[in-house]
């Protein structure tokens, strides 16, 4: 199946005329680059090979919280997500923002639709208690040398250990040629815990709809063309549904905001569709 679409389908959604696609994901300049570079450095320095393998047993009998999907996009109205450069509201109007644009392209695939509002969830993490460092930002795969196209890579990863360690500082690593993502260990964050507590919820999805919660913010691999050296041909077949969300999962950040209240019967239904009732996060 064709996923990708030309024209480029952001122009019928992009709230924001006056915002280039250049602009967005400026790492150089901007009122928030303090706050994004501090984010990175804290992250690029403490996220190790132990360090994500703690997260995944602290984290993996999804014991934190019950409650439904809407109560979780509820509470990301007290989270904005300090690794973004590009917004400096709730994550909870990203969520509809994303998940219209993705209705207006795709007015077909409704589990799609249901993605975008699903994609951010895992930073219910910060309202757990977690730092932003170990919840927010791009991921990259721990256990071998970061590559290039990994945010502020040449300045931030001095003080991480894993990075003087023989297991891990060569391009492989503790991985081999093309062992394929789900081999990987990426950095913690809210895509491995999202992707993680679907499967633990045995949320409804095809296998598209959990690659990209998995991978969206996998810059390195998905925008960078980093990191193919690990991947598997599945991996590869599965890369233009990432590129396809990236484009509504990016361009239509704007402060521009939805009216929620209209939208939420629509998206409660596609939760009582794939993932309803009562959760474990």
């Amino acid at each position: 199946m064709k996923v990708l679409m030309d024209p480029d389908p952001s122009q019928v959604y992009r709230p924001d005329d006056s915002k280039n696609k250049e602009d967005f994901r400026n790492y150089t300049s901007g009122p928030l680059q303090d706050r994004v570079y501090t984010t990175y450095k804290l992250m690029h320095t403490h996220q190790t090979v132990d360090f994500v393998r703690k997260k995944h047993e602290e984290f993996g009998g999804f014991s934190y919280k019950k409650m439904t999907v809407m109560e979780a996009v509820d509470l990301l109205d007290e989270v904005v997500d300090e690794s973004d450069p590009d917004v400096d509201f709730p994550n909870s109007f990203h969520a509809f923002q994303a998940a219209e644009g993705i209705r207006k392209a795709h007015p077909d695939k409704d589990w799609f639709h249901l993605v975008g509002l699903l994609h951010d969830l895992g930073k219910i993490l910060i309202i757990a208690g977690e730092p932003q460092w170990s919840v927010v930002g791009d991921t990259y795969p721990v256990g071998c040398c970061p590559q290039k196209s990994v945010v502020f890579w040449d300045s931030t990863f001095q003080d991480n250990p894993d990075t003087k360690d023989p297991r891990y500082c060569t391009e492989y690593g503790m991985y081999e040629p093309h062992c394929g993502l789900e081999n990987v260990l990426m950095s913690w964050g809210h895509d491995e815990y999202m992707y993680r507590m679907m499967k633990f919820n045995k949320f409804s999805l095809p296998p598209e709809a959990f690659y990209m919660i998995r991978f969206h913010s996998f810059y390195p691999w998905h925008t960078g063309g980093d990191y193919r050296h690990l991947c598997s041909p599945h991996d590869l077949s599965m890369l233009p549904w990432v590129q396809e969300f990236n484009k509504f999962d990016l361009y239509t950040k704007s402060e521009d905001l939805p009216d929620v209240s209209k939208l939420r019967p629509y998206y409660q239904g596609l939760i009582d569709k794939y993932c309803h009732g009562v959760l474990c996060w």
